[in-house]
C-alpha cells in the first residue's frame, strides 16, 4: 500500500502499519486509519498521517521529552500535536489533548487532560 504525503512524499506501507484511532481525533472525527512515521532516529518529531486522506498530517513530540512525569495511559505513548513555526520560539505543542499510542495493539486515542498545568499551546522551546 502506498500514500502520498507532503512531507515526505510516497509513503509505502502494510496493512499492519495503520493505527487504529475508534473516534478518529478532535476535528477530525471521520478519520479513523494512522500512520505514524518517525523520519530518523535523531529526529524528536514524528508525524501522524491520515491513510483516507494522507493529506491531512499532524507533526507530533513525544510528551516524555517535554514533561517528567506526563499522565500516562496503559501500555500507551503519550504524543502532542506540535504547532510549528518558522521561528522556533512560536513552535507550541498541545499538552491539554494528548494523542496516545498503543504501538503493540496499533491503537490510538485523544483525550483532554483536566489539569491547568498543561497547555494548549505550550512553547517547545524557549530563549
Amino acid at each position: 500500500m502506498q500514500i502520498e504525503t507532503f512531507q515526505f512524499g510516497a509513503v509505502n506501507f502494510i496493512e499492519d502499519n495503520i493505527l487504529k484511532f475508534k473516534s478518529g481525533l478532535f476535528g477530525f472525527e471521520e478519520l479513523k486509519n494512522f500512520l505514524l512515521i518517525k523520519p530518523d532516529d535523531d529526529n524528536i518529531f514524528y508525524w501522524l498521517y491520515s491513510v483516507e486522506k494522507p493529506e491531512i498530517g499532524f507533526p507530533l513530540i513525544g510528551l516524555n521529552v517535554v514533561y517528567e512525569n506526563f499522565p500516562p495511559e496503559e501500555k500507551c505513548t503519550a504524543f502532542g500535536i506540535v504547532t510549528m513555526n518558522q521561528d522556533p520560539l512560536k513552535v507550541t505543542v498541545n499538552s491539554k489533548a494528548p494523542v496516545y499510542i498503543n504501538q503493540d495493539e496499533k491503537t490510538g486515542f485523544q483525550k483532554i487532560i483536566e489539569d491547568d498545568k498543561y497547555d494548549v499551546h505550550y512553547n517547545l522551546f524557549v530563549e
